[in-house]
């Protein structure tokens, strides 16, 4: 079995590493930095965290003005709140105005299980991947978290950060790294693509290799950036397997699959099925058996291939 490690601990720790290498670098947070592990940072660097206290959307229009003085500003909460209390500044004053906000939201997707459907982020990246200059990053594991950190400190404009609370199998090895809007072929096959995204992509890895015992050999492709997404290396994959997989701690609607949907719509179209959760809230339970039970376990995916597969033919 894969190593497991804390997605948030490696974000609290590169951020903090990133403080040291860049003076400009300011992070804010709404009262959840024991969660959100931006308390690594404020020890570091008391002069340049601001705790704004449970008020998210004053949080990242203080953020914003930062960002108008030439500081580069992390704002950090749940995604949900991030996402949707927020939504009305995130549109305004960080995409509209395009100024150079980091928005970094934690807790994605069904991590924070035990807190119930009115803190799981499960429509978050439909939200904010629609706003025009947002650029959207999520990461796969602690690795490109810490990979990812300063990459989109380093992007100039508007970024949201997705993170898992979750501990995850580590995928990459320190020699990964993360150029903002180019995918990664993980895996070569000819038969199907999965295309993963956040913590779907080790189950991607997963899926692939049970397909190989049915005798199917089946290309795994990450997405780390939905916005702007990496067209090209979606078509070629179209092209050459005729199928596709898109898997995702989202909803199926305005995420990856949603993305992936539009770009082979107009360019290649091929069958498409979507992992994800469907129409529907989630429950309050533990997190692995949540993922399974709303759609995002390993025999999802690959039940999925089988009938990309078989809608080819």
């Amino acid at each position: 079995m894969a190593e497991l490690r804390s997605m948030r601990k490696a974000y609290g720790e590169a951020l903090a590493e990133l403080g040291a290498a860049n003076p400009d670098v300011v992070v804010l947070d709404a009262d959840v930095s024991a969660s959100t592990q931006t308390w690594m940072f404020r020890e570091k660097y008391p002069d340049r965290f601001f705790n704004v206290g449970v008020a998210e959307a004053n949080m990242v229009d203080v953020a914003v003005g930062l960002a108008l003085a030439g500081k580069i500003p992390f704002a950090n909460t749940f995604a949900f709140l991030v996402a949707l209390r927020a939504a009305e500044q995130v549109r305004t004053c960080v995409a509209y105005a395009r100024t150079n906000v980091k928005l970094a939201a934690g807790y994605a997707g069904l991590s924070d299980a035990l807190d119930g459907p009115t803190h799981h982020a499960i429509c978050d990246l439909a939200v904010v991947r629609s706003l025009p200059n947002m650029t959207v990053v999520v990461a796969a594991d602690a690795v490109e978290v810490k990979k990812a950190v300063p990459a989109v400190a380093e992007y100039d404009g508007p970024v949201y950060l997705r993170v898992s609370r979750a501990e995850v199998p580590v995928i990459f090895d320190e020699r990964h790294e993360v150029h903002i809007g180019q995918g990664v072929t993980l895996r070569e096959g000819g038969d199907v693509t999965l295309v993963g995204t956040g913590i779907m992509v080790g189950r991607c890895l997963e899926a692939a290799e049970r397909l190989k015992r049915e005798g199917i050999e089946a290309r795994v492709i990450e997405i780390h950036t939905l916005k702007p997404i990496d067209e090209e290396l979606i078509v070629q994959a179209a092209r050459e397997t005729g199928a596709i997989v898109t898997a995702e701690e989202h909803s199926v609607i305005g995420g990856l699959g949603g993305a992936v949907a539009e770009v082979l719509g107009s360019r290649c179209p091929v069958p498409v099925w979507r992992v994800g959760i469907a129409d529907t809230f989630a429950e309050t339970g533990p997190y692995e058996a949540l993922l399974e039970r709303y759609g995002l376990g390993v025999t999802d995916i690959v039940a999925g291939a089988r009938r990309a597969i078989a809608a080819k033919k």
